[in-house]
This record gives structure tokens, sequence and C-alpha cells, in this order.
């Protein structure tokens, strides 16, 4: 079973409370957020097996296993409940009471959504909804023989998903950009000097913009529709795990909602 992801993930988080004292609350959620989706991963990926499956462009959001699921919901409430912020823990322990057709309804509508701002859900459910339901997408991402893209799609070519955040890798003298995905965590090429919300490709119209003591994380937004996305740039710090990295990165948000811009897709601490 391939879950050296989580743990990087996990170590990842660990070490950056180290480096910015200001996420420290936020990034031990995360820790212990990501423990909780590890095992869920672990459970899925298990029973799937290692085989891949064919799958269409945006074809993964068409399948939701309610039956594998639901039974596990609850003991995942209990884990947000027990280590999220006491308003996020709240929310948890509402959800966890209602119970029944309300879990089936708030997974679905979610799924079917596909976003935290696209689900016409209370901010607290769509976010736990994610949390729950993004191991689950990521293991069917990671089990899917993706056929040949030829071309560069502004959301996930497996679920249609938004980017969460932009990386950059070393490639020959410069960096390949690519961005990755909000709810299955998979990875798509995309190209350099494009607004990957809207497709404005006038540089004159695309900031970026540094913050001290984060080298290694940019804000890249866009004047045209006042949207922007972070983007981790592995140049410049190889140990980086650009979803971890993106939620460390916290003054890059408020720069950029000083400056009017609306981040693509929210994070897991609704950042």
């Amino acid at each position: 079973m391939n879950q050296t992801k989580w743990d990087a993930r996990i170590e990842r988080a660990r070490a950056l409370e180290k480096v910015y004292p200001f996420a420290s609350e936020g990034l031990r959620f995360y820790e212990r957020l990501a423990q909780a989706q590890k095992s869920l991963y672990g459970e899925l990926k298990s029973r799937l097996g290692k085989l891949k499956k064919q799958r269409p462009h945006g074809g993964l959001r068409q399948e939701l296993d309610l039956i594998f699921l639901l039974p596990r919901l609850v003991p995942f409430l209990s884990a947000v409940e027990q280590s999220a912020p006491p308003a996020l823990a709240q929310s948890a322990r509402a959800m966890r009471a209602k119970g029944g057709n309300y879990f089936k309804d708030v997974l679905t509508h979610f799924w079917e959504a596909g976003s935290v701002t696209g689900a016409q859900l209370d901010p607290a459910e769509a976010v736990v909804s994610w949390a729950f339901l993004q191991p689950y997408a990521e293991c069917l991402a990671d089990g899917t023989e993706l056929e040949a893209i030829h071309e560069t799609p502004s959301t996930c070519p497996l679920c249609a998903g938004k980017p969460q955040v932009g990386v950059l890798r070393q490639e020959g003298d410069g960096a390949k950009r690519s961005l990755i995905c909000s709810l299955c965590a998979h990875e798509w090429d995309y190209r350099r000097l494009v607004c990957p919300i809207c497709g404005e490709e006038d540089v004159h119209k695309l900031a970026i913009y540094f913050a001290d003591g984060i080298a290694h994380v940019r804000v890249e937004a866009c004047d045209s529709c006042r949207h922007y996305i972070k983007t981790v740039d592995l140049t410049k710090d190889g140990h980086a795990v650009p979803v971890v990295d993106e939620l460390a990165t916290m003054p890059l948000n408020l720069w950029a909602s000083e400056h009017g811009y609306t981040k693509s897709e929210t994070n897991l601490l609704g950042l």
C-alpha cells in the first residue's frame, strides 16, 4: 500500500510549525486531519487493489460509493471534533448528531459540486465534506489510467475540480508549471503565463507577489478576473509539499485579500 505521500504531508506540517509559528495551530489541525484521511485512503486502497481503471476525462465524479463511505463518516466526524478549532469542532458534532439521510444528501451534494466554493452548503458542512471525500477522490485518481491529454485544461482532467495550488518544477534552464486539484489531488501540466481561472494571457494583467521570509511560495493574481492562486516553487525549496506549504503561508492570503483578489479555491483552513 502506497501511503508515503500522506506521511510526507504530515511530516511537512510538523516541520513548518517551527518555521511559521503564526500557522502552527492550523498546521497541527491539518496534521491530525491528515492522519484520519490517511486511514480512510488506506482502507479504500486495500479494497480497490493495485489494478488501474480507465476513466474518461472528468469521469471520476460519476462514481460515489456511499456503501463504503457512509459507515466511515461518523468516526471521521469524531476525529474532526477532537482535533479541529472550536467552531469547526462544534459543526462536526452537530453533523454527527443528524445521521441518516442527512449524511447521504450532504456528501452527494458536495460530490456533485466538487468544491467548497461551488457547494450550496453551510461553510462548515462543505469543509468537513471536502476533508472526508478528498482521500476517497484521491484514491480513485491514483487508480486511474488517464488517457493522453493534448491540451492544458484549467480544471482537473480527472474530476473537473478546481486547482488548489500551482507548482513549479525544474525543466531545462527554466521551470515547468503544473496545477494540483483541490478534490482529487491529481497534478496536470499548465501553461506558465496564463491565469488558470479565466485564461488571461496578457502578462501586464498577471501580477506576482512574494512575502518576506517566504521565498518559495508566491501569489499569482489576475487583474482581469481578480482571482489568485498560490504557487509553490520547488526549484527554491525541494523539501516543500505543495498542498501543505499552501496552507502554511497565510501572509500571502492576507496580501491578496487586502488588494481585492479572491482565491480560486479555499483550503481546508478556510483560507
